[in-house]
């Protein structure tokens, strides 16, 4: 499946220290092309998987955003910051963390998976009528922010080094890792805080496919990173039309199809061969066409 060449999606390996938007300027520089995002922001602190869209790919950007994604973390007992992570500005410190046991710590790890209520942290990128809260919370604002339904589908702890622990987790779309932290530490009384980061997969992404930032300026390991914009929408079920509804669905029309079994799916990535033409809703066989890619 495909958009047409020169729409892509690169998965790159993020160092520690640049900013998302960091990556995607020199990307922009290394590949000569200007029509170039990511699909969701790394914190400077943060390493891991960030995939890039080309071209029209920028277009999926929300699907990819929207898949469950992987970590591994290391969190501090005994100290709280303010950002909830190493950057910030320490808000509390003890050292009830010396009386920790382990089947206490695994026993608040295991509460902490399935559907949670997480509340975002203050400093973050969720916005407020346009705003991100950083910034309102560089201000000195404090905002009542609800606390919000997240799924953790695996927490598992990797190594304990107390006042260090490290785990690694799997989660879904607006999960705060750094919340995580937070929580954990809450629970076992004595506060924590988030001192490394990194993301190891985006849906069936990993980031031992990722190339490195200095590899974009590489004609060869970028030409190699790169796939089809389809990979990134490997969780949406995929639907053959020929080429008469194609052209209906390209100019923005509702088409009714007949449909096998009368199933409905909410959301599906409508094909004609090789070639993405929308992404639909399909409801009782009537395709809605939300995304149309041109030929």
């Amino acid at each position: 499946m495909r958009i047409t060449e020169g729409d892509f999606l690169i998965p790159v390996d993020k160092p520690v220290g640049p900013t998302s938007h960091d990556v995607v300027s020199k990307a922009r520089k290394a590949l000569g092309m200007r029509r170039i995002g990511h699909t969701g922001t790394l914190d400077p602190f943060a390493s891991g998987l960030l995939v890039l869209c080309a071209g029209r790919a920028t277009r999926l950007a929300e699907y990819i955003t929207g898949m469950d994604k992987g970590y591994e973390a290391v969190a501090c007992l005994g100290i709280e910051t303010d950002t909830l992570d190493l950057s910030g500005e320490v808000t509390s410190m003890n050292d009830r963390w010396r009386s920790i046991d382990s089947s206490s710590l695994e026993e608040v790890v295991l509460s902490q998976i399935g559907l949670i209520e997480q509340k975002p942290p203050q400093f973050s990128a969720k916005k407020i009528n346009g705003e991100p809260m950083y910034r309102r919370a560089r201000r000195g604002e404090v905002i009542p922010l609800p606390a919000v339904q997240v799924t953790i589908y695996e927490l598992e702890i990797m190594s304990v080094t107390l006042p260090f622990v490290r785990f690694s987790v799997r989660c879904s779309s607006g999960t705060y890792v750094r919340a995580i932290a937070r929580d954990i530490g809450l629970m076992l009384g004595c506060g924590a805080h988030l001192t490394e980061l990194r993301r190891t997969t985006i849906g069936k992404f990993r980031v031992e496919t990722a190339i490195s930032l200095e590899e974009l300026a590489n004609a060869d390991a970028v030409s190699a990173a790169c796939v089809e914009p389809s990979a990134g929408l490997l969780h949406i079920p995929p639907l053959s039309v020929d080429e008469a509804v194609a052209d209906r669905l390209r100019n923005g029309q509702r088409v009714r199809i007949e449909q096998q079994g009368g199933e409905s799916k909410a959301l599906v990535a409508v094909t004609h061969g090789d070639n993405l033409i929308a992404i639909a809703n399909l409801d009782a066989g009537l395709l809605r066409p939300r995304k149309v890619f041109m030929r």
